[in-house]
């Protein structure tokens, strides 16, 4: 048998019974087995102390280790992570180091580790990201092709109300068209301010938000039920990438004025804090002169849009050699025969299914893409679906 094959430990023991019993130099035999005579020596006198037992692998791990916590301030870290408010590693770092200015100090990342080691740290379930944008955005010229949307950081009013200001502005005039005090980003609310808006001044052809409730989902496409009615009116959603707000700059500059305007400090009540909200709209619109419309109000460059609010849904167009599938309540359609999931927000809606290549398939609902899936020609039982894959 060759000598790579031989497992290690019957190599030491072939090296040590040859050491026992031959008469040959010791410097011959390290060259026999392909060893260092100082791994040869950690051999033989591993062998004397200990027999076999000292030919097994040994641990590398250093008997002592310097540079470890201190027992005392470990404990330190673990009392002060158990208060009925716990702190975190970079707090917990400030706090010892105000506490016991004599100590040396641990990093964040070690104070993470011995309360992690301690079990002191529940992970984070990871949010599921949302679906990226259809992107670049097309082009604004006029007012009404680009409405933006946000909710301004929620504070409390002076009672301890919590407000929510969602804003809307028309992209182009920089129209403050609602700046709206609400408890929360619940989707009933938030819709009821667009339906006021859209029978107010007509529908946009586009609406711009960020990533967050109810604009935007991780379900195919960011799909909100917020949205999916915006499709049925035929408005496309529009969302910047995660982390990039001066993809929707305007709409920022505009919070800042409203910010030092009406919430430094805020009101005594909610009511007194949306009246603050109504006059900063009407002088935001119609008096205060916007250096990038030529210093002019924003009034005097806005106008209604033509496009009215229907009485009733419209249902959705597709191209002719689209295949049309109802979305059943579990979010599935059938096509030819498989079952495809696309999601259950959409349930009662029409999609429309695409062919691409051959056995893949574009899915869509009215012009926003979804994502594709691919026809399998394996055997699938009667619980298996197809999914969508971005």
């Amino acid at each position: 048998m060759p000598w790579e094959e031989v497992k290690p430990m019957d190599q030491k023991l072939l090296f040590i019974a040859d050491t026992i019993r031959e008469a040959s130099t010791f410097i011959d035999l390290c060259r026999r087995y392909g060893i260092s005579r100082k791994t040869g020596y950690k051999w033989v006198a591993r062998y004397r102390e200990l027999g076999l037992e000292g030919l097994q692998d040994q641990s590398r791990k250093p008997h002592q280790h310097p540079l470890k916590t201190p027992f005392t301030v470990r404990e330190a870290i673990i009392e002060l992570r158990n208060r009925r408010d716990p702190p975190g590693p970079k707090k917990i770092q400030v706090l010892l180091a105000g506490k016991h200015p004599e100590w040396d100090i641990p990093s964040k990342t070690t104070i993470y580790n011995i309360l992690n080691e301690n079990g002191l740290i529940r992970p984070q379930r990871r949010r599921k990201p949302v679906p990226a944008c259809q992107q670049p955005f097309s082009p604004v010229n006029e007012p009404n092709d680009v409405w933006s949307a946000d909710f301004k950081g929620q504070f409390k009013a002076q009672d301890g109300t919590w407000c929510y200001p969602l804003t809307i502005m028309d992209h182009e005039a920089r129209y403050l068209l609602a700046c709206q005090r609400l408890a929360g980003t619940q989707l009933e609310p938030t819709k009821k301010i667009f339906e006021a808006l859209f029978q107010e001044y007509g529908m946009p052809w586009r609406i711009r938000t960020d990533n967050g409730v109810p604009f935007a989902s991780n379900s195919p496409g960011g799909l909100t039920r917020l949205s999916v009615w915006w499709i049925r009116l035929g408005i496309m959603p529009e969302r910047i990438d995660r982390g990039k707000p001066q993809q929707n700059g305007r709409h920022e500059r505009m919070h800042r004025t409203l910010k030092a305007a009406t919430a430094i400090p805020p009101a005594q009540t909610a009511q007194l804090q949306q009246e603050a909200f109504d006059v900063f709209r009407h002088q935001y619109n119609n008096e205060r002169p916007h250096e990038s419309l030529g210093q002019v109000p924003p009034a005097s460059r806005y106008s209604a849009s033509p496009r009215q609010m229907p009485e009733k849904l419209p249902e959705l167009e597709y191209p002719g050699h689209f295949r049309i599938a109802l979305v059943h309540d579990n979010g599935i359609i059938q096509h030819q025969g498989h079952r495809v999931y696309i999601a259950g927000l959409l349930k009662g809606e029409k999609v429309g299914v695409e062919e691409t290549a051959d056995g893949i398939y574009d899915v869509y609902f009215g012009p926003l893409w979804l994502g594709r899936f691919e026809m399998r020609a394996t055997k699938k039982t009667r619980n298996d679906y197809l999914k969508l894959h971005v």
